[in-house]
């Protein structure tokens, strides 16, 4: 099947009305360098505005669904000082992507088909429904790399799973196993990897052949606090992740991982 909007990291195909949306990076675990993070912003328009898309599925190639930022990516700007910019790319590209992600009216059922991690967790639990392989965990640990979990975490996590749960992933950067995340209420399903894309597809496809205004509009008032919530914190949760990219704990967290060894912060 052809490729429908012929992106470099991210797969897109489209079979009547349904639009199956495969994060392509399987050798780095889908983690999102800069090219996947602009075509990341880059889809979501796209999707906004393609009246051929009915219904999307969001799933991972390889076992992982999303790793996160790719910290390979971190130890190159670490290698060259840092960002003596301030990293205003943050305020730019992670916004726009979220609110680009929030102007797709057309309903997202994710399919997490393994580890979904930082803005991996963040894009999976944008989506309206989600489903997630036995097996797989997922979380927000930008904590666990000296960060602010900037691109999404506090601002989806109160609202799924209540303020004191969200705290405690948030603050210790624990990854919650499927069925924790069933449980808790962050995901909706938890299926046998064999039957994860089927489930998915399937349950895309009744919403591609529903009443598509009725669907769209439950969407657009369900999401109209999220909306609020984005406008009110996005925009100072990127401002304080940018902050924390220049901390001595963050860069310790990078050597750290690049070295494979259990970081030592503040020292």
């Amino acid at each position: 099947m052809a490729e429908h909007y012929k992106l470099s990291t991210i797969q897109t195909t489209l079979d009547q009305g349904l639009l199956r949306v495969m994060l392509n990076r399987p050798e780095r675990r889908n983690a999102v360098n800069d090219v996947m993070h602009h075509e990341l912003r880059t889809l979501f328009g796209l999707i906004a505005d393609d009246e051929e898309v009915k219904a999307v599925v969001l799933t991972g190639a390889g076992k992982a669904f999303c790793a996160g930022g790719d910290f390979q990516t971190m130890g190159t700007a670490n290698d060259k000082g840092g960002h003596a910019d301030g990293h205003p790319g943050l305020m730019t590209e992670a916004a726009a992507m979220a609110r680009n992600i929030l102007a797709v009216r057309q309903p997202m059922v994710a399919a997490v088909n393994g580890d979904a991690v930082g803005l991996g967790a963040t894009l999976a639990l944008f989506c309206d429904i989600v489903l997630m392989a036995e097996g797989a965990r997922i979380g927000d640990p930008h904590v666990n790399a000296g960060l602010v979990a900037g691109d999404g975490g506090p601002v989806l996590w109160p609202m799924l799973v209540g303020m004191h749960r969200a705290k405690e992933y948030l603050l210790l950067g624990d990854l919650a196993s499927a069925a924790e995340a069933e449980r808790i209420g962050l995901v909706n399903y938890v299926v046998a990897p064999a039957e994860l894309e089927g489930r998915a597809m399937a349950i895309a496809r009744r919403l591609a052949d529903g009443p598509s205004h009725a669907i769209r509009f439950n969407k657009r008032l369900v999401n109209k606090d999220l909306e609020e919530r984005i406008n009110r914190l996005y925009d100072l949760s990127l401002a304080l992740e940018a902050i924390t990219f220049e901390t001595q704990d963050h860069k310790e967290a990078v050597k750290a991982f690049l070295e494979k060894r259990k970081p030592r912060f503040g020292q």
